[in-house]
């Protein structure tokens, strides 16, 4: 019987994950042809969220629960989460029921029919300002243009991952992790299925708009060599521009002299140029910074806790 375990991250969901579990286990009970399992991923969590995932295992024996040492953030999370399934594929779901669960059957019809990436396109997104959706929508455009790896747009993680997927990843073991990326960088056959996005069930968002920046500096630096490119252009097309004005001022003096005078447009220019510069050394500074963080070699995550199901992975008790 085919193996299929959902990963669930979450950070401080204990107001709506057991909403989740209930809408998820009634989707997971009418696929009978599948051995299915949950595991739930605690990132460091400051409310109960890890004691209401204990009381699930409890009361389900599909569920399996890991908990980190501490907060390391949902890419990492989502990774401990994937490292942790040792057979079959695996559904990757949010907590916070804005991608429904109902949509897995439709997920493992295509997998079943060859697919190894089955994703959710977001049709709609319910619940969300107008200033996050057009960051989102323009966020995934630059992107299209950055990266060489085709990353398809309004496309979160909510996806199903066969097993030679699983494997890949596993073998993808870089620290500054934009898991979209990766997602699409592996391969393999890969199919897009549209939806309609709810509003989050309960709590607040974890993402403000400080780590939505982060992370699209993450994603645009961990895909792409443009920016770099794009500061030696700027630094070049300014050296020119300084060139040809230094050519003009000299040509002007030797025609008609110049008296001292010009104080303003020289300060223009001298914070035009340093500014540039400045602009370009914080460039490379994030690249430099993540080959620091890579050369370091840290692990990727710590776990604190893991109980597995309480059946093998065949269902027996």
């Amino acid at each position: 019987m085919p193996v299929l375990t959902v990963v669930v991250p979450a950070f401080n969901e204990s107001e709506g994950l057991r909403e989740f579990h209930r809408r998820l286990t009634s989707v997971l009970d009418g696929m009978t042809d599948l051995d299915c399992a949950v595991l739930y991923v605690d990132d460091g969590s400051r409310d109960d969220t890890w004691a209401i995932m204990c009381a699930l295992r409890e009361g389900d024996p599909r569920v399996a629960t890991l908990r980190l040492a501490r907060n390391f953030g949902k890419e990492l999370a989502l990774t401990a989460g994937l490292d942790h399934v040792t057979e079959g594929g695996a559904v990757v779901i949010d907590a916070d029921l804005q991608d429904p669960p109902e949509l897995i059957p439709d997920f493992v019809a295509h997998w079943r029919d060859g697919f190894d990436v089955i994703y959710g396109t977001r049709a709609t997104r319910a619940g969300e300002s107008g200033l996050k959706k057009l960051t989102a929508s323009g966020f995934y455009r630059i992107m299209e243009r950055l990266s060489t790896t085709p990353i398809p747009r309004d496309t979160g993680d909510f996806r199903l991952l066969s097993r030679r997927v699983l494997d890949a990843l596993g073998q993808v073991r870089e620290r500054q992790r934009f898991m979209k990326g990766l997602f699409t960088w592996v391969g393999f056959r890969q199919l897009s299925v549209v939806y309609h996005r709810d509003p989050r069930h309960a709590g607040q968002t974890k993402w403000n708009y400080w780590k939505l920046w982060n992370f699209a500096i993450d994603g645009i630096t961990s895909f792409s060599g443009v920016p770099l490119k794009l500061a030696t252009y700027v630094g070049l097309l300014t050296a020119l521009g300084a060139f040809l004005a230094a050519l003009w001022v000299f040509g002007k003096a030797l025609l008609f002299g110049d008296p001292v005078r010009g104080y303003p447009s020289l300060m223009v220019v001298v914070l035009f140029l340093g500014g540039m510069q400045l602009m370009a050394l914080g460039v490379i500074g994030e690249y430099l910074g993540r080959l620091y963080v890579e050369a370091k070699q840290r692990p990727l995550y710590l776990v604190d806790q893991y109980a597995p199901p309480q059946r093998n992975v065949q269902g027996k008790a």
